[in-house]
């Protein structure tokens, strides 16, 4: 009777060896992928780092690298940045510029998708491959005919002038339009059914549905109007209208450079990009996720 009751304790106990042998892999592979990520993070956070420990270092070069524990930080370099320069107004222009564009972007992007999405043409197929091809034309093929017709309009030197050309974004319209492919027909004919029109099924039935799409374009959009120096260093030359890249692009001398307030006007660009993306972060995976996008 002893030996039939250890019998099946024995046999428990051999099938737990596997089970433990399979757990400890498993927990090695998560220890090993888990370092392998932050080790990742670290080397892709360490220039972001540098620059914020140079922008403290008063004096700092690229010649003498700041510790990474400066002896004597100090905000000297943002003081210089703000009262040498006006740096509150470019921040100002680069802010009304990309805000400006974003919303439009919005506007033209989310309308064309639902056109192509939902309001069927002859020729749709072409006209929109060939609406995605100019993605493939790089812009300085086009800054000398844009220059030649914004100066024909006299809108050189203007806001509307460096804001008209990034009015329509062939990507934005792409990526839209992948989202509302994925919102189910069978929604907008029962508005249709309930009398609404294309306006209304925009409105209350597309926009709620594509909304982590809209934020990725949003995010997107700002970042690269953002970001953008070609353009503006062509069309807008008062410096009173001058954008930040634009700006910290003039920081930098022909023989000297003074690198502590050059990395404090950095920092400074990078914030409202950064407080964007935390901000639309949940988005913005979302809508990439959901567009296909790799």
């Amino acid at each position: 009777m002893a030996d039939a009751l250890r019998l099946p304790t024995l046999a428990r106990g051999r099938v737990k060896a596997p089970r433990s042998r399979e757990a400890k892999v498993r927990l090695a592979g998560f220890v090993v992928l888990h370092v392998v990520i932050i080790a990742g993070a670290l080397v892709m956070f360490f220039p972001f780092l540098w620059t914020i420990i140079t922008s403290i270092t008063p004096g700092a070069t690229l010649t003498n690298a700041p510790a990474l524990i400066p002896s004597n930080p100090s905000l000297e370099p943002y003081l210089r940045l703000f009262s040498e320069r006006p740096f509150g107004q470019v921040i100002l222009n680069s802010l009304l510029l990309a805000a400006i564009t974003t919303v439009v972007q919005l506007v033209t992007s989310s309308t064309a998708a639902y056109a192509f999405s939902r309001l069927p043409f002859r020729g749709q197929g072409l006209v929109f491959a060939v609406y995605l091809a100019t993605m493939m034309i790089p812009l300085q093929v086009l800054i000398v005919p844009l220059f030649v017709e914004l100066k024909t309009f006299g809108l050189l030197n203007t806001y509307l002038g460096a804001l008209l050309p990034t009015f329509a974004s062939a990507f934005g319209i792409f990526l839209l339009r992948q989202a509302v492919n994925q919102v189910p027909r069978d929604l907008d004919e029962a508005a249709m059914i309930d009398g609404a029109g294309h306006f209304r099924n925009f409105f209350s039935i597309i926009l709620p549905n594509i909304r982590p799409a809209l934020a990725t374009l949003t995010v997107f959009s700002f970042m690269s109007s953002w970001n953008s120096f070609l353009w503006p260093l062509v069309v807008l030359r008062a410096p009173e209208l001058q954008t930040l890249p634009i700006a910290l692009a003039g920081l930098q001398g022909q023989y000297i450079s003074d690198w502590d307030v050059i990395m404090a006007g950095s920092v400074v660009s990078v914030i409202p990009m950064l407080a964007l993306y935390l901000f639309a972060q949940k988005y913005v995976i979302q809508g990439v996720a959901s567009s296909g996008i790799k």
